[in-house]
C-alpha cells in the first residue's frame, strides 16, 4: 500500500479494543461478558462446550457464522489488505460487507433483551463496515503499479 488506509486501522483497532469491552452486561445473577468471552461462548455452536446449549439449530448456524467472520476478520483481512491483489481486497471487502449485515442477527436474537448488548458489540459489528469500507477505498490508494490482479 501507498500509505495506511485510516477506516482500516480503526477497523482494527476497534476490533481489537472490543475483545476487551463487554459485549454483554451483566444478568442479575452473571458477571457481564467482555468480547473474547462472547466469542467463545459462540463458537461453542462449532467446539462443543460444557453447560453451553443453543435453543434452536439456527441459533447454533449463527453463531457459528458469526465465529466465522471474526475469523475472517483476525485472520484474513491483515493478509488481504497488506498482500492481496486488487481483486482480492475487492472480494474481502464484500465479505465484510456481508459479515456486517450478518452480525445484525444478533440484536434480533436478543430480542426483548437486546438492551444487554454493550458497547463492546457494537464496535465489534462497527468494525466490519469499517473494514468494508476501507477495502473498497484501498484499490484507490494503491500506487498503480503494484495494483494488479
Amino acid at each position: 500500500m501507498k500509505k495506511p488506509n485510516p477506516l482500516i486501522l480503526t477497523a482494527w483497532v476497534l476490533h481489537a479494543v472490543a475483545w476487551f469491552l463487554v459485549a454483554i452486561k451483566a444478568h442479575d445473577y452473571q458477571a457481564p461478558v467482555p468480547g473474547w468471552m462472547a466469542f467463545r461462548y459462540a463458537s461453542c455452536a462449532i467446539l462443543s462446550c460444557e453447560g453451553i446449549e443453543f435453543e434452536k439449530p439456527y441459533q447454533a448456524v449463527l453463531s457459528a457464522l458469526s465465529v466465522i467472520t471474526t475469523l475472517f476478520f483476525v485472520l484474513w483481512s491483515p493478509w488481504a489488505v497488506l498482500r492481496g491483489s486488487r481483486s482480492l481486497r475487492r472480494f474481502s471487502a464484500w465479505a465484510a460487507a456481508a459479515a456486517f449485515v450478518l452480525n445484525i442477527h444478533w440484536i434480533f436474537l436478543f430480542g426483548s433483551d437486546r438492551s444487554e448488548l454493550a458497547i463492546g458489540y457494537y464496535l465489534w459489528w462497527l468494525s466490519f463496515l469499517l473494514l468494508a469500507i476501507g477495502l473498497f477505498h484501498v484499490p484507490r490508494l494503491m500506487n498503480p503499479s503494484v495494483a494488479t490482479d
